[in-house]
């Protein structure tokens, strides 16, 4: 394992001392794996809360600022925050207007974060739940409920935050997140594993000349693993997936993520996108705001997701609005 730490124990705590020290304008770490917005709480909008495991910056704590979140909970590489964490979270977050908690469909995350909304509740704290269940690899349309989340929470976090910033109410704001978690499908693939630190080895094994598409962001099995194929013909598999199970169609109006799970560079990024925007051109969709880069990563993990956002006047008007933190301005 070759890794830029200190201790392995240590690895997520320095991380977060780290990111907080470099960008000060807009982290706070109140409590131990507890990140907030610098000034606190905003009187008067709904605060917007988020959680999860270590390892996907910018997810989940770096979407923190105006126009976005107000806190997160950290938990250890890919392992879920305590309930403890996420309800501090939520305190941090309360502006007075109720929280929403919008996060991705993991079982750990999930039960940690009821308990956490139960436990703001017998505080007069009022909140509500947004999850994520946008790849279609890990489950079929017809049980979409069961769908992990990925990087469509990075336009779900902005539409959420756009309409508390223009300060809907709790309800306004859980039904814009809603709508937008709902608007997105995504799905990845894996060229190479990644390593957590207290693991000391790969999540995975794969071949030097293999790929798998459709891998989880935590290495979970994907649809099927080949010898590595052209970028093209990659990206056609993944955007013809994806607009298959969104039944986007000519005329219609979207946004796209190209994700790199860690170690892809942005040269290969955009050669995928240079594909993509044929690809949809040809079939009469535009594209609008596309979003390169690592917005939602594995580690150093190889490979990529894309996430397909469909538009509506609604949707597209929040993903405009004004945002600020260190890995997306409008």
């Amino acid at each position: 394992m070759k890794k830029v730490m200190n201790k392995p124990v240590d690895y997520v705590d320095e991380m977060l001392d780290g990111l907080c020290a470099a960008h000060p304008r807009y982290f706070t770490q109140p409590e131990k794996r507890v990140i907030a917005r610098t000034g606190g709480a905003v009187p008067g909008k709904v605060g917007i809360v988020t959680g999860g495991g270590s390892g996907h910056l910018p997810i989940f704590t770096g979407y923190i600022g105006p126009g976005l979140l107000d806190a997160a909970a950290i938990g250890d590489v890919f392992a879920s925050p305590s309930s403890e964490q996420m309800a501090s979270a939520m305190r941090h977050a309360d502006g007075g207007a109720g929280v929403l908690r919008l996060y991705g469909n993991y079982g750990g995350d999930v039960m940690n974060f009821d308990m956490a909304g139960e436990t703001l509740e017998m505080e007069d704290i009022a909140s509500t739940t947004v999850l994520l269940a946008d790849d279609v690899a890990s489950a079929p349309p017809s049980e979409a409920a069961k769908r992990r989340g990925v990087a469509g929470m990075v336009f779900a976090f902005k539409a959420a935050g756009a309409r508390a910033e223009e300060r809907g109410d709790l309800a306004e704001v859980t039904a814009a997140a809603q709508k937008t978690a709902d608007a997105c499908r995504s799905i990845g693939f894996a060229l190479t594993p990644c390593i957590v630190p207290q693991a000391g080895k790969p999540t995975f094994t794969i071949g030097e000349d293999e790929m798998e598409m459709g891998m989880g962001i935590h290495g979970e099995p994907g649809i099927w693993r080949d010898k590595l194929k052209p970028a093209d013909a990659i990206a056609d598999e993944m955007i013809d997936r994806l607009l298959e199970d969104s039944g986007v169609g000519r005329g219609e109006r979207v946004s796209l993520l190209v994700n790199s799970l860690g170690a892809t560079p942005l040269e290969e990024l955009y050669i995928v996108f240079r594909r993509l925007r044929s690809r949809l051109s040809d079939k009469g969709i535009d594209i609008v705001s596309p979003l390169v880069g690592r917005y939602a990563t594995s580690m150093e993990m190889a490979g990529v997701t894309l996430t397909l956002c469909r538009l509506d006047s609604e949707i597209e008007h929040l993903l405009a609005a004004p945002c600020d933190c260190p890995f997306w301005r409008n």
